[in-house]
């Protein structure tokens, strides 16, 4: 069939062309990758495209037929259109507009740098916080605030350091402004709802509370106290069902909820389950200093059942009101964590996915997996510039100590035995520990996406979930963790002639059009208390890399940043690759070792 231009970009073979453009608002353009699901049911016909630069999407050689459209991305309500396709060989356009998910969680940039005097003031203070020096902290606190007002961080500490000194109208104007910086940061919210129980602002504090709920649904605390709220207000069913999600989230550590569980309960009558909730707090804080007065309040209860034993067990309604138990006084005092110096844990944090939007997990998977085969295929070795960030931290995450370096770097990968990828890296020839900051020689970087090699995939549970986005790119995320019943291969920790292996779980970004790996974090299952290897996080970036001479684009680690707990001590390094070349044998040489010895290529604490 004779080809029909479109647009620039874009040809059609024959049949009808479709071209659809995604606007947001006042038909806007969608700063983000969308995907288009075109599809034919009278035809069975059903095919994906992602949409481009110009936020538009293409579609050739289309019968005649009714056609629905399917538009999502991350952030926004999937729209869906049909229309009536009768019209050949002449463009056909569709336009369709998406509107803000009002569930989603949009997190707003916070300028949490600061001037080095700034934190080293800050880091004192929070010192002081965690000894109970109020007055020091008070007074670094302070010093910090004065250069930088608008850090959310510090109104957070500074109102946290007042609700400890009990001069709460300071606290709730700190935490106002720690809320307002950072509308979604629960730990501030969470503390100001405790504040507005405390003096006795019920609707104010089930506000600030609905708020850190809606930052952090599984923070186990503001449920708690929005319970607390709740109870206060006379809203027993919904006490009743807050006290319930804290239990369910909070496990052991919420047992204060089972206090405001059992009196929601008995409050809507079913005072028989009450007492069971009330006696099962008893049981499990038996130091608890509210303990005496829940145990005079069961007895109330119990002679209450002796005296009405006709009450219908079908009957809900209370006998009468209880003179409740103060559950504030039996909860926890509030305690602030400092941002952590390193990223959230892979389970603590899902990014936001597109809603009802169903992944193909099998293209995925294969996909995903074909990438990489064709890498381990078609390369014998690659090599690279390495540049070497090395940090050693503080608690709060500022460098004590800063060292680069620079190595030659080469990977060697080969599929000698059937079902396991073997890769070797070492940097220049004669490279020893001692050339390594804090004598630890760290790899595995071109390992990491091997996790979705066909060979060693089967190694892994993997999840897909859902339709992500990286830097505006349409990307699905799939879970994977290491099998308990599966060798682990994948990473391994190498002190003296020792080899340990690690067992990872983590994330992978997968480009919803070709299906490219373009970023991968990990990190340990399990820590490896026998080397004194607390934790270790790795955040892996990949990108196309074109290879000229050779009409090859590979997709090879651009950065990889390491966080880690070793000793006591903690490490972040960031390594960035650059001046690639590639060496592709045939099949025979590739099964032979390198040229170069290598040098002992795992991580190494010296």
């Amino acid at each position: 069939m004779p080809t029909t231009t479109l647009t620039p970009g874009y040809y059609s073979n024959g049949g009808t062309p479709l071209i659809v453009k995604v606007y947001t608002g006042k038909q806007a353009r969608l700063d983000r990758q969308a995907i288009v699901k075109l599809s034919n049911d009278s035809t069975h016909y059903e095919t994906t495209q992602t949409t481009d630069g110009n936020s538009e999407a293409a579609f050739i050689g289309l019968e005649f037929g009714h056609y629905v459209l399917e538009v999502s991305a991350v952030g926004y309500l999937t729209e869906r259109k049909e229309f009536q396709l009768s019209t050949q060989n002449s463009t056909y356009h569709e336009t369709l507009t998406l509107e803000p998910d009002p569930a989603a969680v949009h997190f707003k940039d916070v300028d949490a740098a600061m001037p080095s005097k700034a934190r080293k003031s800050a880091k004192r203070g929070v010192s002081a916080l965690k000894s109970g020096n109020l007055n020091a902290a008070e007074k670094w606190l302070d010093a910090a605030y004065k250069s930088v007002p608008s850090n959310s961080d510090l109104n957070f500490l500074l109102g946290y350091l007042y609700y400890q000194k009990r001069d709460y109208t300071s606290a709730q104007s700190f935490l106002g402004n720690a809320t307002q910086l950072n509308p979604h940061d629960a730990q501030a919210l969470t503390l100001l709802g405790r504040l507005g129980l405390q003096k006795g602002d019920y609707v104010g504090a089930s506000n600030a509370l609905q708020r850190a709920i809606a930052a952090d649904s599984d923070y186990w605390m503001a449920h708690h106290l929005l319970a607390d709220a709740y109870l206060k207000q006379r809203d027993y069913e919904k006490a009743r069902e807050q006290a319930l999600l804290a239990i369910g989230d909070g496990k052991v550590k919420a047992n204060p909820a089972k206090l405001v569980l059992g009196q929601a309960l008995v409050n809507l009558g079913r005072e028989k389950e009450g007492v069971e909730a009330l006696k099962s707090f008893v049981d499990e804080s038996p130091k608890n200093p509210v303990v005496p007065q829940v145990r005079t309040l069961i007895a109330e209860l119990d002679s209450r059942a002796t005296a009405m034993p006709n009450k219908a067990a079908t009957d809900t309604r209370p006998v009468a009101s209880i003179a409740g138990v103060d559950s504030l006084i039996a909860s926890p005092e509030p305690t602030f964590s400092v941002k952590p110096w390193q990223p959230p844990g892979i389970d603590d944090v899902k990014p936001q996915v597109a809603q009802n939007v169903a992944c193909p997990y099998d293209a995925v998977i294969r996909g995903s997996g074909l990438g990489v085969q064709q890498l381990v295929e078609d390369v014998s070795r690659i090599s690279a510039i390495e540049h070497l960030l090395h940090l050693q931290l503080d608690e709060m995450g500022n460098p004590l100590t800063k060292d680069t370096r620079q190595f030659n770097y080469v990977a060697a990968l080969s599929e000698s035995t059937p079902g396991y990828v073997a890769v070797e890296e070492y940097r220049e020839e004669h490279l020893g520990l001692g050339d390594f900051p804090d004598h630890i020689a760290s790899s595995g970087f071109a390992t990491l996406a091997l996790v979705f090699h066909p060979a060693m995939r089967d190694n892994f549970e993997m999840v897909c979930e859902g339709l992500g986005d990286w830097r505006g790119q349409a990307a699905w995320l799939v879970h994977f963790r290491q099998r308990d019943d599966r060798p682990a291969r994948i990473h391994d920790y190498k002190v003296g002639s020792q080899v340990y292996a690690v067992k990872l779980k983590g994330r992978a970004w997968i480009t919803a059009d070709k299906f490219r790996i373009v970023r991968i974090e990990s990190e340990m299952a399990t820590p490896l208390p026998q080397i004194r290897l607390a934790s270790e996080h790795q955040i892996v970036e990949y990108g196309p890399v074109p290879f000229a001479k050779r009409n090859v684009q590979l997709w090879l680690p651009q950065s990889a940043e390491v966080y880690f707990d070793f000793r006591r001590h903690r490490y972040y390094r960031k390594h960035s690759f650059d001046h690639y070349m590639l060496f592709a044998v045939d099949a025979d040489e590739k099964h032979k070792p390198p040229a170069a010895p290598p040098a002992d290529n795992k991580t190494q604490p010296n």
